[in-house]
């Protein structure tokens, strides 16, 4: 994809996650009750959230953590309470300003550096571990690679990261999903095929040193991602 496509389609993300629905998204990552489709999606994001933080280690005591697509900082709280230094960065000024509303850094064992901008910025820094959680699920596949590409090199450890897997039910879901009120509708969601992802990830460069890991799918009423793990050889 072009970079000026990229562009905009950055924008579109960030206009629906800091604009259209942002007080959908701050309502859905609190505990506030909130209806049944809602709910799926939820308690999916939760499952995927336990799962990827599973995957890191439980003492993150002096390791640097890049949250990608951070929204409102449940798992950058996590991290942090397992000692991670985290810089938590999302396109949304919105959330990531709720996301430091609603946690006491002061108190957290480790750190949170919440950032607005853009997961590919050149001047993050280096890292021990990478979590991107449902963030490059809204860019079209090959813009997604290329964000991994680009992020690699910073990594000493892991990246584990989400993808929506390329199925008929996630096909007709996200079909059924286009006729509810424009606030709860989520941004589009570009689905790959596990086959394309992994042989794309397998023959580029950037990850010739790299292998992959653990894969673990979650499917949760409207809510269907899978994770995927890389490490350092």
């Amino acid at each position: 994809m072009p970079a000026a496509q990229y562009q905009q389609r950055r924008d579109e993300i960030e206009h629906y996650f800091d604009r259209t629905a942002a007080d959908t998204w701050a309502r859905l990552t609190s505990d506030a009750p909130v209806g049944k489709i809602r709910q799926t999606v939820r308690a999916g994001r939760d499952t995927m959230r336990a799962t990827l933080l599973s995957w890191l280690p439980d003492d993150m005591r002096g390791l640097r953590l890049l949250d990608a697509g951070c929204g409102t900082g449940a798992l950058a709280f996590e991290a942090a309470m397992r000692g991670a230094d985290v810089v938590a960065i999302d396109l949304s000024p919105t959330l990531v300003a709720l996301a430091a509303q609603r946690i006491d850094a002061d108190q957290l064992p480790g750190s949170i550096d919440f950032q607005v901008g853009d997961m590919r910025r050149m001047d993050l820094g280096e890292f021990d571990h990478v979590v991107a959680m449902d963030s490059l699920i809204h860019y079209a596949v090959d813009d997604g690679l290329e964000t991994l590409r680009s992020l690699a090199p910073k990594v000493s450890g892991s990246f584990v990261f989400t993808f929506a897997p390329r199925t008929n039910l996630l096909a007709a879901m996200h079909a059924v999903g286009q006729i509810f009120p424009r606030g709860n509708r989520s941004p589009a969601i570009e689905p790959v095929s596990e086959r394309r992802l992994f042989s794309a990830l397998d023959n580029a460069p950037a990850f010739r040193d790299w292998q992959r890991g653990r894969s673990q799918r979650v499917a949760s009423g409207f809510y269907t991602s899978q994770a995927c793990e890389l490490k350092r050889r």
